[in-house]
């Protein structure tokens, strides 16, 4: 009798060390994105890892390497490493992805999404594009245009961003 409590208990003990626990999927950036109410195509496509304080908010993306593509003849860049705060429509703290304005790159500082609207901030000044032209996600080096081989050309709707800024 010993002995079959003994195997049994063995037998448990086996059991309980080789039965796989239930694994739990981490979303993908764009994912957690949707589910802070903003648009995937805030990033790129090809995001490699991220970090997120669930509790602050503070986050961290990691692309393989810096990201550049054209809107309208202004080139955006997205480093390698972007970090800022993410809660509810707006995204704070911003570091990493900048625009580049005549011969000066300026920093996004804040991204807010207001209805239908996606606002951005360089801080000095910000605009407003709709919602909708970003749905996907832009391609480094051809932004959405990649089929045709322009570079990055992206058609908003409402292209108030950069001439609200510079009068273009």
């Amino acid at each position: 009798m010993a002995s079959s409590i003994s195997i049994f208990f063995i037998t448990l003990t086996l059991l309980s060390t080789t039965t796989p626990s239930p694994t739990t999927t981490t979303p993908s950036v764009y994912k957690v994105l949707e589910s802070f109410d903003f648009p995937i195509g805030l990033l790129p496509e090809g995001v490699t890892t991220y970090q997120l304080d669930n509790t602050t908010g503070n986050f961290i993306v990691n692309l393989d390497n810096d990201c550049t593509f054209t809107i309208q003849g202004y080139q955006l860049k997205y480093k390698s490493k972007i970090t800022g705060t993410i809660s509810k429509d707006v995204i704070k703290n911003i570091s990493g992805i900048q625009v580049k304005i005549l011969f000066f790159w300026l920093s996004i500082v804040e991204v807010v999404r207001v209805d239908d609207e996606i606002q951005f901030s360089v801080g000095i000044a910000s605009a407003n594009f709709p919602v909708d032209g970003f749905y996907e996600c832009p391609q480094c080096g051809c932004g959405f245009d990649c089929v045709n081989k322009v570079k990055g050309e992206i058609g908003f709707k409402n292209s108030v961003f950069f001439s609200y800024l510079f009068g273009n």
